[in-house]
């Protein structure tokens, strides 16, 4: 009790102390600063409307009711990292999506001459270095994705408890940039004479670029989103008349919407830029290129330094919270599953883990109030909804290995066999925009409550749609070829080298399988960023966002058991059992968090300051641990500062 008066005062304190600086802002910045800059593109369509406001607070129940919701204006600092986010997609899209050919493939011979680039220079022939075959490239293409998205989870924690997201991101770009330049040197043409050289230098390059791209990745999405200025849910009256709520869930899905469109605009222009300096002129080029673009976020980093708003690394949260959370397991821990799952999933499952319960038996570790405890378990909340996210991940895997073995196994017509796999960014990059100036605003102005649950769910069954077209489309490649099965094979059927071997279905017949993948990474991609952001507590996003990115670590390591499917002639067995797994995982995720969809704007009001005041709670609060004060006494001495408070 003595513990959390003195916790009481050091909010009072610190809630006095931040009402003063806001104030401040207020008078410093003007009013195009603050709340009301933000609502020039409150009109329907992206129509414009008057930016002018007369009052502005939290919406009462009421409101909430009645009023319309709108997103905030994003502002310059979310474009700039949006560019970062630009070039690092460049340059990692542009290089991954040479990898398959580069592994797989020997340098074509032309006209009895080796092609030491490894260019295949639009013949009939693929571009190819390494010569490993298609079950090794697979293999590396995997334990690449697994890499990539096991690093963010390190990352992560480096932000959010040493470094602080901006230098994290930083020290993400100089490592990858690192791994860049090695990539390059395995593809100098002296280097691909010496083949086990080339293979040692590409494969430590794969293991550099992949921690420095997972560092970044950690903080980078977290960091575009903090960019906005309304954090809460706030009523605005524009001189029109009309009054609108604010809401900062809208906010972040259209920040999203619009981080994915930079995303897939890198990607694109790499992978399209690169498969055509592949083609024509070698994998040095098209590794050097991506090295080159990847130097953009130096400047953009340095120069907006004093502007990005970034969160502040806060000590060892993510200890913190593990401890709460397994205090809670076991309090809740029963050797009868039935038992223990009712447990858990109890109203009271957290009691033990808040200061309020335990009073003066809390240990040194609960440095928290009680509402942090409700954050953490949103928190935890966003955790569990990304458990069937593996089965999402391992279909859009197959975008960078057997989809694309699959085009080379068709009828090309002078052109790459990666082209036709651009259509995914370019779907993105059209229906992007399209969602965000239309689709949604619409869904917002007839209040239909299209949660991120449901759109996730949409997002399942649009990619197992997109698998069940490429086996339906590869069981006609194997009926409509000189070598059946086994096509593109390096073997000799009938006379026939099959190895240049094609089908005669046209490679944009595989058009299909592309589009319901970009849909797909719309409503489940996009929003699993958005849930992230909105369900974790502000001094642990970054760790959340990571374990929703460690979930594609984990579709690359079950994927590996699948490996032996991605060659001739299993490729309809690969697909039809990808898209039965998306499929089954889509209704287990609907049957697992339906409930969760009802309580979405509910909890996405946890930890906001009017909503809070309203209820009469206290706001999430994290205290230093050195600034805690267990010693018992009945009054805080006069001249004794109150316990400094983090907010998440």
């Amino acid at each position: 009790m003595v513990v959390e008066a003195a916790y009481d005062q050091g909010f009072i304190a610190q809630g006095t102390a931040d009402q003063v600086n806001y104030e401040q802002h207020l008078h410093e910045a003007g009013k195009d600063e603050t709340i009301p800059a933000g609502l020039s593109h409150l009109g329907d369509s992206g129509k414009k409307v008057d930016e002018d406001v007369t009052e502005w607070h939290f919406p009462t129940e009421e409101e909430r009711s009645t009023l319309r919701r709108v997103p905030e204006k994003i502002n310059f600092p979310t474009f700039a990292i949006g560019i970062c986010e630009f070039a690092e997609r460049f340059s990692y899209y542009g290089a991954t999506q040479v990898y398959n050919n580069f592994i797989q493939f020997k340098r074509p011979v032309i006209d009895g001459v080796v092609q030491r680039s490894g260019a295949g220079r639009g013949i009939a022939q693929h571009s190819g270095a390494l010569a490993m075959g298609s079950r090794a490239a697979t293999g590396l293409i995997t334990f690449n994705s697994f890499w990539c998205y096991v690093t963010p989870l390190v990352g992560a924690w480096l932000a959010d408890t040493y470094w602080g997201r901006f230098k994290t991101i930083t020290y993400g770009v100089f490592v990858a940039q690192i791994g860049h330049i090695l990539l390059v040197i395995s593809a100098i043409p002296g280097v691909l004479d010496n083949l086990q050289g080339a293979k040692a230098c590409f494969i430590i390059a794969l293991i550099i670029m992949g921690t420095g791209t997972g560092v970044f990745k950690a903080s980078c999405p977290v960091l575009v989103a903090e960019q906005m200025k309304v954090k809460e849910e706030t009523v605005v009256t524009l001189k029109s008349g009309e009054r609108v709520i604010i809401d900062p869930a809208l906010t972040t899905a259209r920040v999203y919407v619009w981080y994915y469109l930079m995303i897939n605009l890198g990607s694109l222009a790499g992978q399209l830029g690169m498969i055509y300096a592949e083609m024509n002129h070698g994998y040095w080029l098209a590794y050097l290129l991506p090295t080159l673009v990847f130097f953009l976020p130096v400047p953009v980093l340095w120069f907006g330094r004093n502007y990005y708003v970034s969160t502040p690394p806060q000590g060892s949260v993510l200890s913190t919270a593990c401890k709460a959370w397994g205090r809670a397991i076991k309090a809740s821990w029963s050797w009868n599953p039935t038992t223990f799952i009712r447990n858990c999933k109890s109203d009271h499952f957290w009691d033990v883990s808040r200061p309020s319960m335990v009073q003066d038996q809390s240990p040194d570790w609960m440095i928290y109030n009680d509402r942090w405890i409700d954050e953490l378990s949103r928190g935890i909340k966003a955790c569990a909804i990304f458990i069937f996210f593996p089965l999402y991940w391992l279909c859009y895997n197959q975008l960078t290995g057997p989809l694309l073995t699959q085009s080379s196994q068709m009828s090309l017509n002078g052109s790459p066999s990666e082209l036709v796999s651009q259509l995914d960014p370019i779907f993105i990059i059209v229906m992007c925009p399209l969602f965000n100036l239309l689709v949604y605003p619409m869904i917002d102005r007839y209040r239909i409550n299209f949660t991120p649950i449901k759109r996730i769910t949409v997002g399942f069954i649009c990619v197992s749609m997109s698998m069940i077209w490429a086996s339906v489309l590869q069981h006609y490649i194997y009926q409509t070829n000189p070598c059946g099965k086994y096509v593109g094979d390096s073997i000799t059927l009938n006379g026939v080298d099959c190895s240049e071997a094609a089908s005669s279905i046209n490679v944009w017949v595989q058009s299909g399988a592309y589009v319901l993948i970009g849909l797909s990474e719309i409503f489940a991609s996009i929003v699993s960023m958005e849930i992230a952001m909105i369900m974790a507590p502000k001094n642990m996003r970054s760790i959340v966002m990571a374990i929703g990115s460690f979930t594609t670590a984990v579709a690359a390591a079950i994927g590996e058991a699948f490996v032996a499917l991605s060659a001739n002639p299993l490729f309809v067995v690969n697909y039809g059992v990808f898209a039965g797994l998306s499929f089954v995982g889509g209704l287990l995720f609907w049957f697992f968090f339906y409930k969760i969809d009802r309580k979405q704007d509910e909890l996405n009001l946890i930890g906001q300051e009017g909503y809070e005041k309203a209820q009469g709670h206290e706001t999430g609060g994290f205290v230093s641990t050195n600034e805690k004060n267990p010693e018992p006494a009945t009054e805080a001495p006069s001249n004794e500062k109150a316990p400094t408070v983090l907010t998440p």
